[in-house]
């Protein structure tokens, strides 16, 4: 396909009045599928899984820990991608993707901390300890404010947006520090038992689950964050109107 027809299909799904009719259809389906994921997830996490052989029933944390784990290293990753499309190509929707996924990554950031917290009392004896992974996560969190606060600080929006996406590159080379840091450092936090070269050493009783909730929180994430895209499509619409008004 010639350059300039590629270019001419990506900014064709770019266009935010096709965007406004496209989630209004998904938001319901993904909606639907992620209560689905979650509640089957929840009830083989409680009810069908086994205890841990070392860690008994405190074990189940994980299913909401790991979920949210992963999910705050994915949301910043499409933030960082979206902001590299918004500063690049200047995609008309990768601003408003990037401004409304993050305080969604905020909040799976302080779910897994909070969870990673509880599931650390029984297992280490405290509630925290600077481990290289829960420090490099608790980094993330504020890689996730900063970028909300830069991109409410201007008067001018683009200014803001420009400013947020530079941090958000900047900040993405935490992602792969907190993957490998169970590898690169010694640390209490235990090291990588689903993604794996040589595969999950989890036991499929316990992974079934695990895998469905990480489904749920995905689509979860995604009928939100399309949610809120409308939301900051339509407002930013009713501003224009406004001002239209005014200039008139």
């Amino acid at each position: 396909m010639p350059a300039r027809k590629r270019g001419l299909s990506i900014h064709r799904f770019a266009n935010p009045g096709r965007f406004l009719r496209l989630a209004k259809r998904l938001v319901p389906w993904f909606a639907a599928a992620s209560a689905l994921a979650i509640g089957t997830g929840l009830y083989l996490a409680f009810f069908v899984a086994p205890p841990d052989y070392q860690q008994g029933e405190s074990v189940r944390i994980m299913y909401v820990h790991v979920p949210s784990a992963w999910m705050a290293m994915f949301v910043y990753a499409g933030i960082a991608a979206a902001s590299a499309a918004a500063l690049i190509w200047r995609h008309p929707l990768a601003d408003i993707f990037a401004k409304s996924a993050a305080p969604l990554g905020a909040g799976f950031t302080i779910l897994a901390l909070a969870t990673g917290s509880l599931w650390g009392k029984p297992m280490w004896g405290t509630w925290w300890v600077w481990d290289a992974r829960l420090t490099s996560v608790l980094v993330l969190l504020f890689l996730y404010l900063g970028h909300i606060g830069l991109m409410n600080a201007f008067e001018d929006a683009t200014r803001g947006a420009r400013s947020a996406a530079v941090l958000a590159l900047v900040g993405a080379v935490n992602v792969p520090i907190i993957k490998f840091s169970v590898d690169w450092w010694n640390t209490l936090h235990q090291p990588s038992s689903v993604i794996k070269l040589s595969g999950p050493s989890i036991h499929p009783s316990m992974l079934a689950p695990l895998l469905l909730m990480a489904l749920g929180f995905t689509l979860y994430f995604v009928a939100l964050v399309m949610v809120r895209m409308r939301s900051e499509i339509l407002a930013a619409r009713i501003r224009a109107a406004r001002l239209a008004q005014l200039g008139a």
